[in-house]
């Protein structure tokens, strides 16, 4: 296992290297500006992934800051979910509240390709910065707003975090049926990513448009619309049936539990026919009775063997699918995780570095994810950078913005290098 290891870390700094840039390969989405004006999940994932693909990604953050830069482990004033989000974005400060606010933003809109935000409907339209009053600057911009019930409908007003969604959803009702226990929500914002991955492929579809055509559009992307979407068993619901599709089954394996993927009855007539197992239960039996026999010969068969290696060639010799029960950290050990390079380790701008997702795109032509020297920007870090960059704005302007209380910066811990710790 450890050669194993060894071998799948040297495989995963080879394939770093290949989407590192090395060999000149050009990022998909090169050239393609976002300005980013969300904040916790829905939004900045969306970012994240465009950034990661090329874009020229922008977070624009209001004074309070992001709330999830108090999330997770804090480096250098850097929390762990914020740069999980964040990492590889500009980023500019800008009160919507101050006069001349909204004005600068529409400035910078000017001059993007794409707008992201997930305010509550109604929100950007208050400030002046609806799709409508964008796109008299920019016929070419794609927008996407990303809410919990849609920009308009009887429930538009909502506020909505992924967990609502869960429950209005269906899937937290159907989970609690299905496993015979009490209505709970999971610690996964599905409801965010899945709004997050749609509303991404609705942003690259219409950026082909806005090319062949000239012309933008607005992308209302309803996080109840996505996740019903992304529902498998949505045909379930649409047809007035019970819920009978069978998820991963938990048993008793050696030295810890084992999942197995699949119907129970083919699981258990596999079982039968390669390895014999009887179920012993008494005649004339009902069905639930007999699965509660069959259920507890399997937990007794793979707890049976000497070894964890023994159980795997068993259900292996069945055609069975099986998996271990890991921690999150286990699972980017994994052979595979370590072979295709899962995470990555970015700076942490504390004079070390810190591990991160990794995107999963893997292109057989085109260069993708984060490349080792991304960081995740402080508040405010690139006011002047980007105003000059997109704009042209002088030192003097962005002195007198920053006077005018419009824009604004976080004075992070001093920056380490890796000479000084």
């Amino acid at each position: 296992m450890v050669a194993q290891l060894i071998n799948a870390r040297e495989t995963a700094q080879y394939i770093q290297l290949q989407y590192s840039g090395l060999g000149g390969a050009v990022r998909p989405l090169e050239g393609i500006k976002v300005l980013d004006m969300s904040r916790v999940l829905a939004g900045p994932f969306a970012g994240r992934i465009l950034s990661d693909l090329g874009a020229e990604v922008v977070k624009v953050e209001p004074p309070e800051g992001d709330v999830t830069r108090n999330w997770g482990k804090v480096r250098a004033g850097l929390a762990g979910y914020y740069t999980q989000q964040n990492v590889g974005k500009r980023n500019v400060c800008v009160d919507l509240r101050a006069e001349g606010g909204p004005e600068l933003v529409l400035r910078l809109a000017a001059e993007a390709d794409v707008v992201i935000e997930n305010f509550r409907p109604g929100v950007m339209k208050r400030y002046g910065l609806a799709y409508e009053n964008l796109r008299q600057v920019n016929e070419k911009l794609v927008m996407l707003s990303i809410s919990g019930f849609g920009q308009e409908g009887p429930e538009s007003a909502r506020a909505a975090y992924a967990p609502i969604l869960h429950g209005e959803s269906g899937w937290l009702q159907r989970s609690a049926e299905w496993n015979n226990h009490p209505v709970i929500d999971l610690n996964l914002s599905a409801a965010d990513t899945n709004a997050s991955l749609h509303g991404t492929i609705g942003l690259l579809a219409a950026l082909r448009v806005a090319e062949q055509t000239g012309e933008g559009q607005h992308i209302d992307m309803c996080m109840l619309d996505a996740f019903l979407a992304t529902d498998d068993a949505s045909h379930v619901g649409l047809d007035d049936l019970r819920y009978t599709s069978a998820g991963g089954l938990v048993w008793k394996g050696v030295d810890g539990p084992v999942l197995t993927a699949g119907d129970f009855r083919w699981i258990w007539k596999q079982l039968h026919q390669v390895h014999g197992l009887e179920d012993n239960a008494p005649p004339n039996s009902d069905i639930p009775t007999k699965r509660a026999y069959r259920e507890q010969a399997i937990n007794n068969f793979l707890s049976s063997f000497a070894s964890r290696a023994e159980m795997y060639e068993a259900l292996d010799a069945c055609n069975l699918a099986w998996g271990d029960i890991k921690t999150t950290a286990e699972a980017y050990e994994s052979p595979t995780a370590q072979f295709r390079g899962s995470s990555v380790a970015v700076n942490a701008r504390d004079g070390s570095t810190r591990r991160v997702a990794q995107t999963p795109y893997r292109f057989s032509k085109s260069q993708s994810g984060l490349s080792a020297n991304a960081v995740a920007p402080y508040r405010g870090e690139h006011n002047s950078e980007v105003l000059n960059d997109w704009l042209g704005v002088s030192h003097h302007e962005v002195n007198a913005l920053f006077e005018a209380g419009v824009l604004l910066k976080q004075n992070p811990p001093e920056e380490r290098t890796s000479e000084q710790t």
